[in-house]
């Protein structure tokens, strides 16, 4: 049981010690960045699924 305890207590000196934590703006730059990407690759999912569809579709229509 001490070694949970000693292993809280270094934990919670390392985050609140020695961990740099980003300043409000990096964190918005940071957010903005991820956010840019999900959106990036939505609309890449997106038209590769729309021409994906499209193209079995034409192909469904061949062999019919």
């Amino acid at each position: 049981m001490s070694r949970i305890g000693n292993y809280i207590k270094e934990s919670y000196k390392e985050l609140t010690k020695k961990v740099s934590w980003p300043t409000w703006a990096q964190l918005q730059s940071s957010a903005a960045v991820v956010m840019v990407a999900t959106f990036i690759v939505a609309v890449l999912v997106f038209v590769m699924d729309f021409a994906f569809k499209n193209l079995m579709t034409g192909i469904y229509r061949l062999l019919q």
